[in-house]
């Protein structure tokens, strides 16, 4: 559970909570009762989320779907450190980001479900559209946060992707631009281990994804990303050191992708049952609702009430999504230049 330091690359690996749910409680990040339990509700509407939208798109009534299973302690933990002028530039696996940052549930299932609608921001949320191709937001993120540094906002913009992505040249020369500019900017690597069927032990030589960021002239941090108060804790001084003017960081959450790349993907043709199971037992709700049941903010009534709340507001944003009239065939032409083409002005005929 302290704080150790990896030999060889000295990269910082931060764990507060262990799979027990006991806490090193001199880590402990300021939360109070009320904001944990935030926590916990949070994470379980998530995953309701979650498992509602993979039914969804069994029974075809979305696409293609990225589940965040196992992943939810990383993705939450770092937009509960944000404030309200913070930027998020998410990739497509980011509905927990999303859903903790205040985005309507019902327009990620529009959103999934082929309406492009979806994706458009709500005013006052400072979230960049959802980025399909492998880490080419990660140039964005850098560039919104040297245009915040020059025009004196106190913004600071978080980048996230996976491991894979990190074996994407967009993602050196983001590193690269953000280090030479100290751009406010951090970075977040979700490293679930696999980036489809490739593990990350065949796409990098380095012992950590954390240790890249030395190279380019900033910090690189590792935290149990399945542990959301280190989550938290070392997004949330990463975020501040940025908006002092203290330059990026890199943080590599480390955990696990429980679920299939996408709904078009069957991972066990790649890995093993063994494996999967051993994450089981990491799981970041599990582990929560342990240390809150030590702490006495955690009981089987309360719990229950919690699912019971979750189920209903996913079921109302299914309900909403699909109320919503669908949208034009022509529309994809539409919206796609200020003027149409030829070409498409002799498609619209088609529709």
């Amino acid at each position: 559970m302290p704080e150790t330091t990896i030999e060889s690359c000295n990269v910082k690996r931060l764990e507060i909570l262990s799979e027990t749910g006991d806490a090193d409680e001199s880590l402990m990040p300021p939360l109070s009762d009320s904001q944990i339990r935030e926590l916990y509700e949070t994470l379980v509407r998530m995953r309701t989320f979650d498992h509602r939208a993979l039914n969804l798109q069994r029974e075809g009534r979305i696409g293609t779907y990225a589940s965040i299973l196992g992943q939810e302690a990383s993705q939450l933990g770092t937009v509960y450190a944000l404030e309200k002028e913070d930027w998020v530039f998410p990739s497509f696996r980011e509905n927990g980001v999303l859903i903790g940052r205040g985005y309507e549930m019902y327009m990620i299932l529009q959103y999934w479900g082929g309406d492009e609608r979806g994706i458009k921001i709500p005013e006052g949320l400072n979230i960049f559209p959802i980025s399909i191709p492998v880490g080419t937001h990660i140039l964005h993120a850098v560039g919104a946060a040297i245009a915040a540094k020059y025009k004196g906002d106190k913004a600071a913009t978080l980048a996230y992707f996976g491991d894979g992505g990190t074996s994407e040249g967009d993602f050196h020369e983001a590193m690269n631009f953000a280090g030479v500019f100290k751009a406010p900017v951090v970075f977040i690597c979700q490293n679930n281990q696999w980036a489809i069927s490739m593990p990350r032990v065949k796409q990098t030589a380095a012992k950590t994804i954390a240790q890249k960021a030395f190279a380019y002239g900033f910090e690189g941090v590792q935290v149990d990303g399945n542990d959301i108060f280190a989550v938290y804790k070392a997004t949330k001084a990463a975020v501040d050191k940025a908006r002092g003017g203290g330059g990026p960081t890199l943080i590599e959450c480390h955990t696990y992708r429980m679920s299939d790349h996408t709904t078009a993907d069957d991972a066990s043709r790649y890995r093993t049952k063994d494996e999967v199971e051993a994450w089981k037992a990491k799981d970041p709700i599990l582990r929560l609702k342990l240390y809150m049941e030590k702490k006495g903010l955690w009981n089987e009534e309360y719990g229950k009430q919690v699912e019971t709340d979750a189920t209903a507001t996913v079921d109302e944003a299914v309900k909403k999504a699909e109320a919503v009239e669908r949208p034009r065939p022509a529309d994809m032409l539409t919206y796609t230049y200020k003027e149409l083409t030829p070409r498409q002005v002799k498609q619209m005929r088609d529709f």
